[in-house]
């Protein structure tokens, strides 16, 4: 039986036929981004607030209640943001597919030799790339285009509603971390408390988004760290600059 190989470079490798699975972390970027963002944002916004305003001298009703307005109105903006935002990259990626299929349409022989010129300039003959492109378009001329030409794919396509949800639910979650800081912590070590929990959990929060992304542990954990200490530090200055202790 003859024997198939595939080459690695210069090297021919034997290839026993077998599927071969690569894990691989695209797909995960349309929501890991919004969860992220969201989780990190509640945690450091309503820490930051409920520090600022402990640092100012205020009860902790009144850091309590601050923290819990905080995270609906967070929560809120979170989703109206992200939803308004993907929603206009929906809006254009729409708007260039309506475009690409009116050109398919009016002029199928420029398109096909605009696809064959793509795939020329990424390394084939001019005759494999006229191949190449041929049988792409008798497949699928617009997703052919959409893929080579405009860079839009299913896996990184935008998806609004999923990117809202994703916004606000973790922002929620974030936000449980101050939250439930504030209530199980004396008045005067609020302040201390709640900055020690939404650190550490911005440390794990940091970890885990990095390794959801195939990235560094260690960066993402430090990354976090840092901009969150840093945010709680100012909100705090200013707290204590300015604030007016509560009657």
């Amino acid at each position: 039986m003859a024997e198939s190989f595939r080459c690695s470079g210069a090297v021919a490798m034997p290839f026993d036929g077998r599927q071969h699975r690569e894990r691989h972390f695209s797909h995960r970027v349309g929501w890991l981004r919004a969860v992220v963002l969201g989780a990190n944002d509640g945690t450091i916004s309503v820490a930051s607030l409920a520090v600022g305003i402990a640092a100012s001298g205020a009860p902790k009703s009144t850091i309590l209640l601050s923290g819990i307005a905080a995270t609906v109105a967070g929560a809120m903006s979170m989703a109206a943001g992200e939803y308004v935002s993907v929603q206009s990259q929906a809006d254009t990626e729409r708007a260039d597919l309506a475009k690409e299929r009116r050109e398919l349409l009016a002029d199928p022989a420029g398109e096909l030799a605009e696809l064959t010129e793509i795939y020329r300039k990424r390394g084939l003959d001019q005759a494999l790339a006229r191949q190449v492109a041929e049988q792409l378009t008798l497949h699928d001329a617009l997703g052919a285009h959409a893929r080579e030409e405009l860079g839009l794919s299913e896996t990184l396509r935008a998806r609004p509603i999923q990117a809202a949800l994703a916004s606000a639910g973790s922002f929620g979650v974030g936000s449980v971390v101050p939250i439930a800081a504030i209530l199980g912590s004396p008045t005067g070590q609020i302040t201390l408390i709640t900055t020690l929990s939404a650190l550490v959990a911005l440390v794990l929060l940091g970890g885990l988004a990095a390794g959801a992304g195939g990235a560094s542990i260690r960066q993402g954990s430090l990354r976090m760290l840092f901009w969150g200490a840093m945010a709680m530090a100012l909100t705090a200055m200013v707290g204590h600059l300015f604030g007016v202790t509560a009657p």
